[in-house]
């Protein structure tokens, strides 16, 4: 099962979508509510939003997406079952909450949308609301022996064996020239069929890297753990012989333009650099 979560302000617009009976909807899940219509839900959530007027995006959208052979064989109330243990997760089981299910399509999901503004009048932190989100439908559907998302991608993983094998191969053998750049490193793998596509965030951080390869588009990690962003970027740089810790970089040229190294990534890079560093002084036996 899948778990999606954002803050939204559009709260009347909201719930007559979830409530579109053009999509089969039906009510799940009701908290702290009386009205039957999304006006009367509405403006239940705006008496209690009321007390919070700074607060503009006060209403919490969530999306639970069970595999589509579970979502054929649960029922309201299971359905009701899970929204409840997800709220709970989420410490929003004392929240207003409406919640209906979309059986439209192949894809049984369930939309939940809760006031995020308490009976006290405080707004519910939603810092990592969307990563929260995928932990508390991840912790139901263990509790629940719903399939996870973590099976799902084993699964996936498993069918793709041949292509990940393969773009890891061409991978080993595009380092065993040593390229002294990301760029160099790119364009080798594009003439080997693989194109590298880097993952650059809004605060122009590069993060990592996708592989696609025959119609195949895989994050690095899921090719090989060797393949993260942080232990290629590490082998490049070795490449370029930086010999210390205040060398190693904190942004990279990547087709023309800078980029920035995360945090995350900067820690994988050293950590990396350190071991090398580690293993030449065993091999020459430095310190013995």
């Amino acid at each position: 099962m899948i778990g999606k979560g954002h803050s939204i302000a559009r709260t009347g617009a909201s719930i007559d979508y979830g409530w579109n009976q053009e999509k089969d909807a039906e009510v799940v899940l009701k908290e702290f509510l009386a009205g039957d219509t999304p006006q009367e839900i509405t403006e239940e959530f705006k008496i209690i939003q009321s007390q919070n007027e700074r607060c503009i995006n006060n209403t919490l959208s969530f999306i639970l997406s069970p595999t589509i052979e579970d979502g054929k064989d649960l029922s309201v109330k299971d359905l009701e079952e899970i929204s409840k243990k997800f709220l709970k997760e989420m410490n929003l089981q004392n929240n207003q909450s409406i919640g209906f299910v979309h059986r439209d399509k192949e894809h049984t999901h369930v939309h939940i949308y809760t006031n995020r503004i308490g009976f006290d009048g405080k707004a519910y932190n939603d810092s990592f609301i969307g990563k929260r989100s995928q932990l508390a439908a991840d912790n139901v559907a263990k509790e629940l022996g719903l399939t996870r998302v973590r099976e799902v991608q084993q699964e996936k993983l498993q069918e793709l064996q041949p292509q990940r094998l393969a773009i890891k191969q061409i991978n080993d053998r595009v380092l065993e020239f040593r390229p002294k750049s990301l760029d160099e490193y790119i364009n080798k793998m594009k003439e080997q069929q693989v194109k590298v596509i880097p993952c650059i965030n809004k605060s122009n951080q590069l993060q990592g890297f996708r592989f696609e390869y025959k119609g195949m588009n895989l994050k690095g990690s899921d090719v090989h753990r060797s393949m993260t962003g942080g232990k290629l970027i590490g082998e490049i740089t070795r490449n370029s012989e930086y010999t210390r810790m205040k060398e190693l970089p904190s942004s990279l040229k990547l087709m023309d333009k800078t980029v920035q190294v995360s945090a995350n990534m900067a820690a994988s890079i050293a950590k990396g650099f350190v071991k090398q560093v580690i293993k030449r002084s065993l091999d020459t036996g430095i310190g013995f």
